[in-house]
């Protein structure tokens, strides 16, 4: 497989732009590779600078549920384009998109528009202080909701890969009032609340856990932080920007039958544009500006065009429930299919998965928190992703980072996906 191309950009890349990439979570360094530079995309396939052809389990990080370049999202972007790109004003497709998550949404009676899923992390944040009138913050270890500096401890994902425990440049005083638990460890949790009684705010959980490879939540995990929160008058925040509209229409709080207070979202409401949002209890989200004392504010907050974007693949996505089906099923048939040749060739690792979102940890342990997922051969994964990559399947470059599935994977495509994983056990294994 030619990188040529790939590589030249890669080295112009780094004397412009930090590492080379506008995110580390695109590097390539723990996998001993420049990254591939993408050109284009269509259906279930990616393609690089070099003409490569790739099947893409990374999907712009969830966003393509659809696939890449469906054809009606891409149709609505080309008229809302026709326009103008931006006004930095209210504009009809911002009312029309709000109405239909808060009327399709139970856990939503009120939602604000951003730019990004940390934004609309850190923007639920302030609104829960505000509310509540306490400071206080409880997150997991692994579980990451941005790099919005009281958030960024210990905070999975790019950040354990790259090995830093937290971020240079975040002052004390900004993670004070961070308390970090244990995840799938309500014991942890309510320590932490007893310890600090009536000074939380909030509990902020991603209720699938997908930035330490993916986590799913025991058995009344989600059900035990919302009694907490509800026992010590707390709000239960859901950072929904992976599994939000994945999981169902209604996400991960649909699917476990938990109400939070509040729920972010990320760029899957925008078809893979940067957008963002937070939305929740009416009476919360009312202590927002200009209703209420919390600030916040976004110049291009609702852009037309990603509004047209998010609100085309939404609709579609609610019109179509068979498809939420459809990637349950393929779930089952990739993720499923790959435990079964782990252990028919006996290879010790370990497969996760809800529905479309997978990850394998390159370690026996079964993995269910973040001290548990960082037992996971880095090195190992580094030599099975170089595999998978040279033979046309665009994966994550991190041990800890989720797979995705779209409508477009079709059964012969996780069937030759399966292939090629085989292919990898039985050539290790000889």
């Amino acid at each position: 497989m030619k990188t040529e191309t790939s590589d030249k950009l890669y080295q112009e890349a780094v004397k412009y732009i930090p590492g080379g990439v506008n995110s580390p979570v695109r590097a390539y360094g723990n996998v001993h590779m420049s990254p591939r530079f993408i050109q284009g995309a269509t259906g279930p396939y990616v393609f690089d600078a070099d003409g490569n052809k790739y099947v893409d389990y990374v999907c712009s990080w969830g966003p393509m549920i659809l696939g890449h370049n469906n054809q009606e999202v891409l149709h609505a972007v080309v008229r809302a384009c026709d326009n103008g790109l931006s006004f930095g004003a209210a504009t009809a497709i911002e009312v029309e998109m709000a109405k239909f998550i808060c009327e399709n949404v139970p856990a939503i009676e009120m939602i604000r528009m951003v730019n990004s899923g940390t934004e609309a992390v850190m923007s639920a944040v302030r609104a829960a202080r505000g509310f509540t009138g306490r400071n206080k913050i409880i997150k997991f270890m692994g579980c990451y909701h941005g790099h919005s500096d009281c958030l960024l401890v210990k905070a999975g994902s790019g950040v354990m890969t790259a090995g830093i425990p937290d971020s240079a440049g975040v002052p004390k005083g900004c993670t004070e009032d961070t308390l970090s638990a244990v995840y799938n460890d309500l014991n942890s949790v309510e320590e932490l609340l007893d310890n600090n009684k009536d000074q939380v705010a909030a509990i902020i959980v991603e209720p699938v856990a997908a930035n330490m490879g993916v986590v799913p939540p025991k058995e009344g995990f989600l059900q035990g932080l919302r009694r907490l929160c509800d026992k010590h008058q707390a709000l239960l925040i859901f950072d929904e920007v992976i599994t939000g509209f994945r999981l169902g229409f209604t996400g991960a709080s649909g699917k476990y039958q938990v109400r939070p207070d509040l729920i972010t979202y990320g760029k899957i409401i925008g078809a893979g544009m940067p957008v963002g949002a937070y939305g929740g209890r009416k009476e919360i989200m009312e202590m927002v500006a200009p209703c209420g004392p919390v600030y916040q504010a976004g110049t291009l907050s609702g852009n037309p065009v990603a509004m047209a974007a998010g609100l085309t693949q939404l609709k579609y996505l609610y019109n179509n429930p068979k498809i939420y089906e459809d990637l349950t099923a393929k779930g089952e048939k990739l993720y499923g299919g790959m435990q079964e040749l782990l252990r028919r060739y006996q290879v010790p690792y370990t497969v996760n998965y809800v529905d479309s979102l997978g990850c394998m940890f390159c370690t026996p342990q079964e993995v269910g928190n973040y001290a548990q997922a960082k037992t996971s051969d880095t090195a190992a994964f580094a030599d099975y992703f170089a595999w998978m990559i040279n033979h046309g399947f665009h994966l994550a470059s991190s041990q800890f980072e989720a797979m995705f599935l779209s409508e477009a994977h079709t059964d012969e495509i996780i069937d030759d996906t399966l292939n090629t994983v085989e292919d990898y056990l039985r050539e290790r294994k000889d």
